[in-house]
């Protein structure tokens, strides 16, 4: 077995750890052991409240009371379009409590992303901050006559009102809507609330980020939501739990299972903080001495270059992984420098329910000839392989596209048979990000299939570029991409911005990488922003780079 899957040999518990049977199918009977285990432990930190198991339970029932009042069914939709706040949890849990399913939405969606997913998903009911559906879904639901709307603020569960994460004033409720306080407050005991859910019953419709187009919804049901909360305990060894610090977003599908899974998972208490901001988080996790968190790379970027930050705040944490974006190994090196924490790899989709790959605990992720950092192993019961265009497996360092299969993988995308059918194949998820594995299982990210860049015949990996660019001291963030050239076709363009106090010509950035790589790949355009666009999780938008 070994041979067929050389990275069972980087396991801490070698061919055992393989051994995959999570106690619990669903996601609502994981929460409801975790409510027997623990329930006048914290299950939410959120700034200086503490909300316990047995309360979140007695909220979630509260909601899934006013959903059965409200006339939702099991299977209705229930969109949830809010920030990192206990509303979250508590609806999302009150859903399935009658069998409904949940709707992640990102709260920086505007109207017309709002539009299309309440049409795709045909959500029921929404619930949403004050000021969103002020300034978006007011207008919006319009079209949405049967879709009732459930405001909420903020504010709510805590006083501390930090100005740097609530700096705007407070809405007043709006009039004809119905306010959650009072909704949970008011609402009739459901006359039926399920124990547990046939583990293939979705849970909750995550979409895609639309980076490259219009976002599918991946379906992810109650058996990949309980199998990758439970893998992430496995992975990470956390059996007893401890604090999980959220700076990801829950909408996402890493704060969704690396945060509110894994907390569940472990009986434990999730640290929300309304948004992500470098300096409450590093509070926060000083506070409630947190032990865990998950991220991309650029919000550990952010910390790093914030001057209010001091190691003594991240001191209590034991376990840091980064996934979402390529991590650049100099970037890695230099928070560890800063911090004494080393950034574990681990790589996950919307289409994998988060974890799939990462680096294990009792070792260091390789770098390769080019500089780059592996992404890690295949975690318990997750099978990788690398094929070629025809799908078939390539041999060890060749390069083609990774392809997965475990119990994580979703079911498909809600309501797109075609695009199901074309992703996943034979029970393999095709990734579209291009990588190989070495002889000992451990996997490389060469760049996603469609970013290529083809200059004049040759082929240019982005990743491989930033990978040098970030070598140099005074870059912060950097990413590359290929824009239209009359002569070479495709022609490489570098979009990066400084660290606080650096500066640099692009002329000089050019000449840098010209020393360094070869000649059809060094960037013949170099362009320097404040700050590069990115989505909420952190992934730069290359589509507007180019």
């Amino acid at each position: 077995m070994t041979t067929a899957h050389p990275w069972l040999a980087r396991y801490a518990n070698g061919d055992a750890a393989v051994q995959f049977s999570p106690a619990f199918e669903d996601g609502l009977s994981l929460f409801r052991h975790a409510v027997a285990t623990n329930p006048d432990g914290p299950a939410i930190y959120y700034f200086d409240r503490v909300l316990s198991y047995a309360e979140v339970d007695r909220l979630s029932d509260a909601f899934a009371g006013w959903l059965t009042s409200s006339g939702i069914n099991a299977g209705d939709r229930v969109a949830l379009y809010l920030q990192n706040v206990p509303q979250f949890p508590i609806c999302l849990l009150g859903a399935w409590k009658i069998g409904a399913i949940g709707v992640s939405i990102n709260p920086m969606n505007r109207s017309r992303e709002l539009t299309l997913l309440l049409r795709d998903s045909r959500a029921r009911v929404l619930v949403a901050h004050r000021d969103l559906y002020e300034d978006v879904a007011r207008e919006v639901l319009k079209e949405f006559p049967n879709v009732s709307c459930v405001t909420t603020s903020a504010r709510e569960f805590q006083t501390r009102n930090d100005a740097r994460i609530f700096a705007e004033p407070d809405r007043t409720p709006p009039e004809g809507v119905t306010e959650l306080a009072d909704a949970l407050r008011d609402a009739p005991h459901a006359a039926q609330l399920r124990r547990e859910m046939p583990p293939q019953q979705p849970a909750i419709i995550v979409y895609t980020s639309g980076t490259t187009g219009i976002p599918k919804g991946a379906v992810v049901t109650h058996w990949n939501f309980a199998s990758d909360a439970e893998l992430w305990r496995l992975w990470a060894n956390l059996p007893n739990g401890g604090p999980v610090l959220a700076i990801a977003p829950l909408f996402h599908i890493t704060g969704l299972i690396g945060h509110l899974g894994l907390a569940i998972a472990t009986c434990a208490p999730v640290i929300l903080m309304m948004r992500f901001h470098p300096d409450v988080v590093a509070e926060a996790a000083q506070e409630r001495e947190a032990k865990f968190v998950v991220g991309a790379i650029t919000a550990f970027i952010a910390i790093m270059n914030s001057p209010r930050v001091t190691p003594q705040q991240l001191a209590s944490l034991e376990h840091v992984h980064s996934g979402g974006a390529p991590v650049p190994a100099s970037v890695a090196a230099e928070f560890e420098g800063m911090f004494g924490l080393a950034i574990r790899n681990c790589y996950g989709l919307t289409e994998s329910t988060s974890l799939v790959v990462s680096v294990p605990r009792i070792g260091r992720a390789p770098i390769d000839a080019n500089g780059a950092l592996s992404i890690g192993v295949p975690v318990i019961a997750t099978e990788a392989r690398i094929a070629d265009d025809n799908g078939e497996s390539v041999r060890p360092n060749e390069v083609g596209e990774i392809m997965l299969r475990g119990p994580q993988i979703v079911a498909g995308y809600w309501q797109r048979p075609e695009e199901t059918a074309s992703t996943f194949v034979d029970g393999w998820l095709k990734t579209g990000d291009m990588g190989y594995m070495n002889e000992e299982g451990w996997i490389f990210i060469v760049d996603r299939k469609k970013d290529m860049i083809i200059a004049s015949g040759y082929k240019v990996w982005p990743k491989e570029v930033e990978d040098v660019i970030y070598t140099h001291p005074a870059i912060r963030e950097a990413a590359v991409v290929g824009v239209q050239d009359d002569y070479r076709g495709e022609t490489v363009k570098a979009v990066v911005s400084l660290k606080p106090g650096q500066s640099l010509e692009p002329e000089s950035l050019i000449e840098y990488c010209k020393e360094r790589m070869a000649a059809y790949k060094y960037p013949r355009v170099v362009v320097i922003l404040d700050e590069l666009p990115k989505t909420p999780t952190g992934k730069i938008l290359r589509r507007e780079l180019r």
